[in-house]
């Protein structure tokens, strides 16, 4: 005789028959079926949280061997119970350390005790629990300008630094971060509109009455602003196949048209100067010292 094997479903349907649930299991189903239908028809209440602090909670927090737990006031209660009922000794709380302790001290006119610390204290405190706001003494660009009173418009300058360091330019203004606007002319000796430190230049007697100048409104400290320049390229870069030559500064057309206005009207006033050929040679001549000079010693 050849047994025939029952399909697996229908084994396992039986046996899920067979199977008993357990009186626990199906009384929280009930409960559980009784709770759905209550929020299906807007009738469950919630119960409000309990304050774990406070004495009527059926729970308390306890801080025990280092840890905080969770303690049940019922079952705490019913152990409570039980242990007087058998006569067994209760675990008594420890009571907290106190942090100021009177000792007694001998010895005459020391006053007889003294207050102790039992932990020890800080050793920093600080003066105040939130600083204070004080006023911003506002911004750099704010702040008063202090220039020398040798450095006027239109007074012939010597270079000290810089790469036209030597050479001599006329001051058209000063701006508002202090800094100085010069020109060379730069016809005469290659110095272009541009800004100086007034600690930078020496200031010479000579002046040029450049009342009649006008300089654009654009000249201003935004106007010598230069652009970042791209990087140079890596070498392993696919795209740079070709050897580069890396960009340099170029001055704009804008800059040279207003180099060429002003240029040209502070050399229309050297040309009307009575010295004008001692001026010109002057501006484009380089200042140097020889032996025995000593800057502190000449007068400019």
């Amino acid at each position: 005789m050849v047994k025939v094997k029952e399909p697996v479903a229908a084994k396992s349907a039986s046996s899920d028959a067979k199977k008993k649930l357990r009186p626990s299991k199906v009384k929280s189903l009930a409960k559980y079926e009784t709770k759905k239908k209550a929020r299906a028809a807007g009738t469950l209440k919630k119960k409000p949280k309990q304050n774990l602090l406070s004495g009527s909670a059926t729970w308390k927090v306890v801080y025990k061997s280092g840890t905080w737990r969770f303690v049940h006031r019922p079952t705490e209660a019913k152990l409570i119970a039980k242990a007087k009922a058998e006569g067994k000794p209760l675990a008594e709380t420890p009571k907290k350390k106190k942090s100021i302790i009177v000792k007694p001290i001998k010895g005459e006119k020391n006053g007889e005790t003294r207050e102790v610390h039992t932990v020890k204290r800080k050793a920093y405190y600080p003066t105040l629990k939130s600083p204070k706001k004080h006023k911003s003494r506002g911004l750099f660009k704010n702040h008063k300008r202090n220039i020398r009173s040798s450095l006027t418009p239109g007074t012939i300058v010597i270079l000290l630094t810089g790469v036209h360091k030597g050479k001599r330019a006329v001051l058209l203004k000063t701006l508002d971060t202090g800094l100085l606007l010069i020109t060379g002319p730069f016809i005469l000796n290659a110095i272009p509109m541009r800004r100086v430190h007034q600690g930078h230049v020496i200031a010479t007697k000579t002046k040029l009455d450049i009342s009649s100048v006008k300089i654009p409104e654009e000249v201003d400290d935004k106007y010598f602003k230069r652009t970042l320049l791209k990087k140079k390229p890596k070498k392993n870069d696919s795209k740079s196949l070709f050897v580069q030559k890396p960009k340099t500064y170029r001055p704009t057309e804008k800059r040279k048209s207003d180099q060429k206005l002003v240029d040209a009207q502070v050399l229309n006033i050297i040309k009307k100067h009575q010295d004008k050929k001692s001026l010109f040679l002057y501006l484009s001549s380089m200042f140097g010292l020889r032996n025995n000079q000593y800057p502190h010693r000449m007068q400019f």
